[in-house]
């Protein structure tokens, strides 16, 4: 049965050099029973140190780390009935893939028939069978990267955690793995973290996604709250493309520093100095009554269409996605059909 994890006010502390270093600060969520939530964030910003210290790895400084009720922060790694999958794989080169998965198994005193059993269900929930007498040298990494996950698997953990399990492994490799694994969560229904860096992995396989940047979780929501309702400018900016126009906000609409107009319906509580932010998918190159001139200054092929580079004054450049083939010097109208805005000073969103 699938269980609810919540960490209470959790925070770690370093110090180097007789430097004290805040790298989780205050960090407060709740992963209900079968849920998939992914840390995602830049290099260093925490995710992965909260992660260690969910598993035992790490005692937080202050805060309490809860599942199902329990409080489990002073509780050893080996006691904490979680399944760990790490980012490097962590098999032991010296025994067999049977050996490998078997290895919490017999930690936990099981053997024979049981242990046997076990492991070859383990190996063919993902797709392994085949394997269990060759090495970790004589598999593929994504291979791997499967075993690994049937071993923390085997001893059917209370939550399942995985730190960058996909990092090493090839664009189109990783893509199969990452449906894989969503695939196998629902269909165990355990509950489970998972950390990446990757913003395109995170939106297609979590259920919520939590943002960290500098130790602190920024915002917590659906794939689709975070991508299309970013509460400030830093997870507009890391999750997904987006524009940036620094400039003033009225009741007629929005003017950027060099003095360009842009109609838009600027709602009554965003006035004066601001940042008006939009997706490169929320502005269109077509004529209209609210259409603002600009000229083509670069462009990228994308496969599906084109991202054209906008230049609307000296100051402001945007980025603008249109099917169509244009030019570097080609004038064009664009329409803004959806804005945010952020605080100028503060980058919370208004």
């Amino acid at each position: 049965m699938s269980i609810s994890l919540e960490l209470r006010g959790i925070c770690r502390t370093y110090v180097k050099d007789n430097e004290s270093f805040l790298a989780v600060d205050n960090v407060n969520l709740t992963v209900s029973p079968g849920e998939f939530l992914t840390f995602l964030g830049p290099s260093g910003c925490g995710k992965t140190t909260t992660l260690r210290m969910i598993a035992g790895f790490e005692i937080p400084s202050s805060g309490q780390i809860i599942v199902d009720g329990s409080d489990i922060t002073q509780v050893p790694a080996n006691k904490r009935d979680m399944g760990f999958v790490f980012q490097n794989y962590a098999l032991f080169p010296h025994m067999t893939i049977f050996e490998n998965v078997a290895y919490g198994l017999r930690i936990r005193g099981l053997s024979g028939d049981a242990l046997a059993s076990k492991v070859r269900e383990g190996l063919a929930m993902v797709g392994l069978g085949n394997a269990e007498q060759r090495y970790p040298n004589q598999l593929s990494g994504g291979q791997q990267q499967r075993i690994a996950i049937a071993r923390a698997l085997v001893i059917e953990p209370q939550v399942l955690l995985l730190d960058e399990p996909l990092s090493n492994l090839d664009a189109k490799l990783r893509i199969k793995m990452r449906q894989d694994i969503k695939n196998l969560q629902k269909k165990l229904g355990i509950t489970t973290v998972y950390v990446t860096h990757d913003q395109e992995e995170a939106l297609e396989i979590s259920d919520h996604i939590a943002v960290f940047s500098e130790g602190v979780v920024q915002q917590i929501g659906s794939p689709e709250e975070i991508y299309e309702d970013p509460q400030n400018r830093f997870v507009a900016n890391f999750v997904g493309k987006s524009n940036f126009v620094d400039g003033t906000a009225s009741a007629d609409g929005f003017r950027t520093l060099g003095g360009t107009d842009i109609p838009y319906n600027v709602p009554a509580s965003v006035r004066g100095a601001c940042v008006l932010s939009f997706r490169p998918e929320s502005a269109v190159l077509s004529e209209g009554p609210n259409a603002i001139q600009g000229e083509i200054v670069d462009s990228f092929y994308r496969g599906t269409g084109y991202q054209y580079i906008v230049q609307l004054d000296a100051g402001c450049r945007v980025a603008v996605e249109h099917a169509g083939k244009l030019h570097t010097g080609d004038t064009v109208s664009l329409v803004l059909n959806q804005a945010i805005f952020f605080d100028a000073k503060t980058g919370v969103r208004l």
